[in-house]
């Protein structure tokens, strides 16, 4: 997936989840919002997984999220890849 095709699902799926819906429809198919055991919300599409910010952490983007931003990872091959603050996307690795 090219980088502006990458932005353009990354904030789909970011609004889908911020908005609570339970699935989100990428390319004419149905993906399902599940939570982890911690309740964050999260999908896996195109071997990427995208999960929002845990903000019981101790970390910046933690601290974040309990003010209120809303933030979006994702990860590949357990490497965070995307980060998506507020509707803002940034590439942060190349995705193989």
């Amino acid at each position: 997936m090219d980088t502006e095709a990458l932005k353009e699902t990354s904030l789909i799926i970011f609004d889908a989840i911020f908005s609570n819906r339970d699935e989100v429809e990428l390319k004419g198919q149905l993906y399902p919002i599940r939570q982890t055991k911690s309740g964050l919300r999260n999908l896996t599409y195109s071997d990427i997984w995208f999960i929002e910010q845990n903000p019981h952490k101790d970390s910046r983007h933690a601290h974040m999220a309990r003010e209120g931003h809303k933030i979006l990872w994702g990860l590949s091959k357990r490497t965070y890849v995307l980060r998506v603050i507020d509707g803002k996307f940034t590439l942060l690795k190349p995705i193989k």
